[in-house]
């Protein structure tokens, strides 16, 4: 049969066809081979710019056209290829109908694909169109798997102008459980980012993490990296169980669940395995992990935007680095984001820390660049109480240096000073770990710094008997320096270990109630590991002013202030609060009562009275 040539025949206008007159025409082209010319009209319906009505019967009668015939349809690799000979031995017209239906099924799929990611479609028809592809996909191969028609479809909606989340959440509900779509997805998410990766977008892979030259990502590629994460980070992980037969496969054949369900006997078994070119599912179980690593490494290399970046880091730990068939990849990524400093070095410290402790990775500046991200802003940070807590285990190790915690010591107290209630019980709980599990820092709780010219000084002042206040001031400046320098990036220059926790004592009158109750802890000796305990710093770490109002509202109080006096006062203040002043009760009433009386006798003199009427008077 030849195929349809153009006629003359004046033909409706695509607004004059109704959705009876194309149901009329898709039944037409279902009964009779005669009226195969309503396969180009029903095409042209297959638009966004279409009715959904029109879209969606067209589109039916298009599905029941073509899928029985989708076993006779040359591939387009096997017309290329097909000689004259073969031709000759052929019947020429049936092959020349056959790769005309060819070329309209694959128009047939483009349109799909148009359809399926343009903004102008309805959700309910992009969920009918995904549906028809995913057939297809299903069954245009050959009974197998049509990867490089699942590959466009991905790379379709990846690269849409439009947020790509509703396809995406359909695919997850409905594809994403069946292994062989997974594991395709990935093979796909891969090369799409290896193809980002050829535009050379730009040539500094950290650029964006700054938010300096963000402006130099154009937004289309920013789009495109903002659907593909939220696309890798749904494909889920298909563990691999012990019983393969378990996983669900989008497209099985029947031999092939003959092979998954034990039909078949072990020569049977064996010749299948090597005839098959199909993956079994026992295979896409096994290099789920190398194309899940793959997917992932491509994914990181590209010129991630801000806000996806900080998303990434903070999902590492769990979604990605339990899945790859080898963690210690990351490596240069996430050194890369923990130099970088600020918020992204402490979402970096999660992953580099179970790197670090899990899979044998070294990094040996790993606490320089913790000591200098104990900074104020870091107590309000979004995940300040997973970095306190990540910070707690780091300094767990008896095997580090006495510089070392004694600078993390030193400079956690320092910041006692300049931080909320919230940050105060934090580092509170932190430096009574630390002291606790390292005694030879604990001589910094309590330090007499005694220097031997200024006692010589102080002996010659006291034997000369000079009361010389110039003197005395140095005295004091030099027996209270501290040679801690905060100053200082670098622990070991920091000169902690000839400084003092004289920071810890002023928490003690801190006008936080919870805050000098917990700082008496630190009063005790911690040395004594036997009657001391290690505080849970996941128990202050997150906390703000209304956790700390809220605790103290419900807390039960054991003595309830009074407001009277045991004993009558005698005066205003204290003699310890004033040195050198005296407050003398006694002296204060006979000045009062001297007043009084003389303001009585004023009273009783009638010529003062008159004096002082004739002063208002003239006034």
């Amino acid at each position: 049969m030849e195929p349809p040539t153009k006629k003359n025949k004046k033909k409706k206008s695509a607004k004059q066809y109704g959705v009876a007159e194309l149901k009329t025409l898709g039944n037409e082209l279902l009964s009779s081979a005669s009226n195969i010319n309503n396969l180009p009209l029903l095409l042209t319906f297959i638009s966004p710019s279409s009715p959904p009505q029109h879209v969606l019967e067209s589109l039916l009668s298009l599905h029941s056209f073509f899928l029985p015939l989708l076993p006779q349809l040359p591939s387009s690799s096997a017309t290329a290829n097909t000689s004259s000979s073969d031709n000759a031995d052929a019947d020429q017209s049936e092959f020349i109908y056959l790769t005309w239906l060819r070329s309209k099924f694959d128009e047939f799929l483009k349109s799909l694909i148009d359809v399926l990611v343009s903004d102008q479609s309805d959700e309910t028809l992009k969920e009918v169109v995904l549906d028809t592809l995913m057939e297809f996909v299903k069954v245009a191969n050959g009974g197998t798997y049509h990867s490089s028609l699942y590959n466009r479809i991905i790379s379709s909606i990846i690269h849409s102008a439009s947020s790509a989340e509703f396809l995406i959440d359909l695919l997850t509900s409905k594809y994403f459980k069946y292994i062989d779509v997974s594991y395709f997805t990935f093979i796909s998410l891969e090369k799409l980012a290896r193809n980002l990766q050829g535009k050379d977008v730009s040539d500094d892979k950290t650029a964006s993490v700054d938010g300096n030259d963000e402006s130099q990502l154009s937004s289309n590629i920013e789009g495109v990296i903002h659907n593909m994460y939220y696309a890798i980070s749904h494909v889920p992980f298909l563990e691999k169980p012990d019983d393969t037969s378990d996983f669900e496969m989008w497209s099985v054949s029947e031999s092939d669940h003959k092979v998954l369900s034990g039909d078949l006997d072990d020569k049977q078994l064996k010749s299948k395995k090597h005839k098959s070119n199909v993956l079994s599912a026992a295979r896409f179980a096994k290099k789920m992990k190398l194309k899940f690593t793959k997917a992932w490494i491509a994914y990181l290399r590209l010129p991630l935007p801000l806000d996806v970046y900080k998303e990434v880091l903070v999902n590492l730990h769990q979604a990605v680095i339990p899945h790859l068939s080898n963690p210690i990849m990351l490596c240069d990524f996430l050194t890369r984001s923990y130099d970088v400093g600020g918020v992204v070095s402490v979402m970096a410290l999660n992953s580099l820390f179970v790197l670090m402790t899990q899979y044998g990775l070294e990094y040996p500046n790993f606490y320089k660049k913790l000591y200098a991200l104990l900074v104020p802003s870091i107590f309000m940070a979004k995940h300040r109480a997973r970095f306190f807590q990540l910070l707690d285990s780091c300094l767990k190790s008896p095997l580090l240096p006495a510089y070392l915690t004694a600078s993390f010591a030193k400079k956690l107290s320092r910041l006692l000073l300049s931080v909320p209630p919230s940050g105060t019980l934090v580092i509170t709980a932190l430096v009574h770990n630390i002291l606790r599990r390292h005694p030879s820092i604990n001589c910094l709780v309590h330090r007499e710094d005694v220097d031997e010219d200024s006692d010589q000084r102080t002996d010659e002042v006291t034997d000369s008997n000079l009361d010389n206040a110039e003197t005395g001031a140095t005295l004091h400046q030099k027996s209270g320096i501290d040679h801690f320098n905060i100053e200082e990036t670098d622990p070991m220059k920091s000169g902690a270990m000839r400084s003092s926790l004289w920071e810890i004592d002023t928490v003690h009158n801190h006008y936080c109630p919870p805050v000098s109750r917990f700082a008496l802890s630190l009063g005790t000796d911690l040395t004594v590991r036997a009657k001391t305990t290690e505080v849970n710093v996941g128990d202050f770490s997150a906390g703000s002013y209304a956790t700390i109002l809220g605790a103290e509202i419900t807390r039960r109080v054991k003595q309830v202030p009074l407001a009277f006096y045991k004993t009558t006062p005698s005066s205003l203040f204290s003699e310890n609060d004033f040195t050198g002043w005296a407050f003398q009760y006694e002296e204060t009433s006979q000045m009062t009562d001297d007043s009084n009386k003389n303001a009585a006798k004023d009273l009783l003199d009638p010529k003062l009275c008159s004096a002082k009427r004739q002063r208002i008077e003239c006034q």
